[in-house]
């Protein structure tokens, strides 16, 4: 019996807490970036034409439901987008490029450079794969394509230009952007 107890206990601490499942994904509730740890800001599911396509995950050093202060922040933040359904690079460029356009096109303009950096580190994804991008102040922001760091672009600005993607005022979708901002 003393066995079975030690078993099951340490069964409980070396699985993680969740943070629930939307669309069948589940994400942790909070993940660890260098030495900070960030919790799960909220969860959203990106649809087109009734396909759900991912389900996004914020995360960040304080909850928050203002996406002005997430975009603005120079913080320590990542969004983590887990695929529900494969998509083809040209898929995934083309809504990254009308999102931009949507919601930082004039940013875009003075970053284009580093715009062509982010969608050049893009591919394909199935479902089940995941793409990050993280944001580290005095660092950049990085973008990983499943499990892969694919570059790191330094600056706050192209870090403001890519939240701004997801919690602008054009997000891919209204449902998308509150989920990601808690906001029920």
């Amino acid at each position: 019996m003393r066995r079975l107890l030690l078993v099951l206990g340490a069964l409980v601490v070396a699985v993680p807490a969740l943070a629930g499942t939307l669309a069948g994904v589940t994400l942790p509730d909070s993940i660890s970036v260098g030495d900070r740890t960030l919790t799960l800001n909220g969860m959203g599911v990106r649809t087109k034409v009734f396909f759900k396509v991912y389900v996004g995950g914020l995360y960040l050093e304080k909850k928050t439901t203002d996406a002005a202060e997430v975009i603005g922040s120079d913080t320590v933040k990542r969004l983590v987008l887990q695929f529900v359904r494969n998509v083809d690079r040209n898929q995934i460029t083309e809504a990254f490029d009308e999102s931009v356009r949507n919601n930082a096109a004039a940013q875009a303009a003075s970053l284009k450079a580093e715009v062509e950096q982010f969608l050049a580190a893009l591919e394909p994804l199935k479902a089940g794969e995941q793409m990050a991008i993280t944001h580290v102040p005095g660092v950049g922001t990085t973008i990983t394509v499943k499990g892969a760091d694919k570059v790191t672009i330094p600056g706050q600005p192209f870090g403001q230009l890519v939240f701004s993607m997801w919690l602008g005022p054009k997000p891919p979708s209204g449902d998308l952007k509150k989920g990601l901002l808690g906001i029920k």
